[in-house]
């Protein structure tokens, strides 16, 4: 049984379902603290709320390509993928707070492309700054 669970088939599997739920639990997060519902904006064709989502999705799998590619196992990765989500979150945050003349969510949700691109940036970007320091 111990060759099972050290098979490279296995432990993707394995990795992927965690990965998966865990980023479900993380999108309900955003959600919660973003003042639109992305899921709605995107079906109506809100291209802002489809740019900033998905590169909180891709920020999210990014750090998780780092905390897989760094730890030997699926509960170190998920402590350390939990970890980079705290960090992405806080840099959402801060980006609604370094700027003062407008508010991200307002922007985003009134289909602003410009604010979309730059939150897909931002979360794209600091994934791979968070990624590169799970150690």
């Amino acid at each position: 049984m111990h060759n099972f669970w050290n098979n490279p088939y296995v432990e993707t599997v394995g990795y992927y379902s965690v990965v998966v739920l865990s980023m479900i639990v993380f999108l309900v997060i955003f959600e919660v603290v973003t003042k639109y519902k992305n899921w709605e904006e995107i079906q109506k064709g809100n291209l802002a709320v489809a740019m900033a989502t998905g590169g909180k999705i891709f920020g999210l799998a990014n750090i998780f390509r780092y905390s897989i590619e760094q730890h030997d196992t699926l509960l170190t990765m998920l402590g350390w993928g939990v970890f980079g989500f705290i960090i992405l979150l806080m840099s959402y945050f801060m980006f609604e707070f370094l700027t003062p003349k407008f508010r991200i969510d307002d922007e985003i949700e009134k289909d602003n492309r410009a604010v979309g691109l730059i939150s897909f940036i931002i979360s794209v970007g600091m994934s791979f700054v968070i990624g590169a320091n799970i150690g």
